[in-house]
């Protein structure tokens, strides 16, 4: 049974409520910082611990008023608080808080990334284990070329989003920075030790060297990391639509009992997530532009980035999430046609085998240019043509049968020698 995608866990990570408990926690661990260095009364702490709160309508109203979102919140923590609110932000600037938040968003969103990609993972190597002899013919320029198996080419699949996993698992290192370093980064008005303590206790390390902002290098990261993430679901999507087309069939999207395809035709069963994935991976690479173009900003800050950041984020990590969700479903549970593999790989008379009866006939002292003259005759004669038979064309003719006997043309139309060096790359994999 195909698993139905459920937004709460990502969503709830961008939720206004995630995003306020989390400045919250932010600014709770600068507190705690602040008074393990003996800056403000432990007492204090304890009771901003116990009283902090906030409510998202209230915040929302006293943001109308002040057009200030932080100073929106922190007016209303201190409505809770009382007098000890006055030991909470002492310091810092709204990007402190803000970035520190932000990247602990991202680390979380990441988590989820990585857990849906590990389950893609699995289901890829499931079926190329599968498959691992099912032959098929590999195509280039998307003409026949030679025979594979559609193991190898999940194998391929597996190798590129191993790769991404990989990339995941050093750009976690990368966004998981906080700072509070104060206006324009200078820690003018709070100590260094401070961010060091309280990124400690959030799980961060401290930015080496932040302006008013966490530079947004390391965020347009974060962005083209998910952009080759959903580029690769994409490319797996557009060989899923092309190897679903009518007059190919060699896998199919399950199809559901009572699934429909069309108004108007009751014979179509089409790629419908396949499709949807190739349009959602156009989204994320444009975030990933937008991403880009933040890292510039004036001077030691300015917040263009800001409005960008506030939909490109959530955006961003919902489209992954979704999208990985949705490619691990559909490779799961794709439907593998063999019997039309082979008759794909057979059109013609097996024409794909060219490079065989060429190599062949070099082998046996033929001149090159002669022998490729002969081989592609033959093969253009058969080609495309209804009926057409490139072995017999070969078997034929009289230079050709001067230089093979019948058993090694047989060896020549052999598809298993083009196979027999994939397991290397099976092991290579642990597939």
């Amino acid at each position: 049974m195909i698993e139905r995608y459920t937004l709460p866990e990502m969503g709830a990570i961008w939720s206004d409520d995630y995003k306020l408990q989390t400045w919250l926690k932010v600014e709770i661990a600068v507190c705690e910082a602040q008074a393990e260095l003996g800056y403000i009364p432990m007492e204090a702490v304890t009771e901003i611990k116990a009283k902090a709160k906030f409510d998202i309508a209230r915040v929302l109203e006293i943001e109308k008023e002040v057009k200030h979102d932080v100073i929106a919140f922190l007016t209303n923590v201190n409505e809770y608080v009382g007098d000890a609110g006055r030991y909470i932000h002492l310091g810092m600037t709204s990007s402190d808080m803000l970035d520190t938040a932000l990247s602990l968003q991202m680390v979380a969103s990441l988590d989820l990334i990585m857990t849906k990609l590990e389950a893609c993972i699995q289901a890829i190597r499931y079926q190329a284990q599968q498959h691992r002899h099912t032959i098929m013919i590999g195509r280039s320029h998307g003409i026949h070329a030679e025979p594979i198996t559609f193991g190898f080419k999940l194998a391929g699949w597996l190798a590129e989003m191993l790769r991404n996993r990989d990339r995941l698992c050093i750009l976690k290192k990368t966004i998981a920075i906080g700072q509070i370093s104060g206006a324009v980064g200078t820690y003018a008005n709070i100590d260094p030790k401070i961010e060091e303590i309280t990124c400690r206790l959030l799980g961060l390390q401290p930015d080496p060297a932040s302006t008013q902002v966490i530079s947004r290098d390391r965020h347009a990261d974060f962005m083209n990391a998910l952009a080759l993430v959903t580029a690769s679901i994409e490319r797996f999507s557009v060989e899923i639509r092309n190897m679903q087309r009518t007059d190919v069939l060699e896998v199919e999207e399950y199809f559901s009992k009572g699934q429909k395809g069309s108004s108007a035709m009751p014979h179509k069963r089409n790629p419908i997530r396949s499709e949807r994935l190739t349009g959602m991976a156009r989204l994320v690479r444009g975030y990933a532009v937008s991403a880009l173009e933040n890292v510039a900003l004036w001077h030691e800050r300015d917040i263009s980035h800001s409005s960008v950041e506030r939909v490109a984020f959530p955006d961003a990590c919902i489209l992954t999430d979704f999208m990985l969700h949705e490619i691990t479903e559909l490779v799961k549970h794709l439907l593998v046609y063999p019997e039309n593999m082979k008759r794909n790989m057979n059109l013609y008379g097996g024409v794909v085998f060219s490079q065989r009866v060429l190599l062949a006939l070099i082998g046996k002292g033929m001149n090159r240019e002669e022998a490729y003259a002969i081989v592609q005759g033959c093969a253009h004669t058969e080609w495309n043509v209804e009926g057409g038979n490139f072995r017999a064309r070969i078997e034929e003719n009289e230079k050709v049968q001067t230089h093979l006997n019948a058993a090694e043309i047989e060896d020549c139309f052999d598809a298993s020698h083009h196979l027999k060096n994939l397991d290397q790359v099976y092991q290579r994999l642990g597939i």
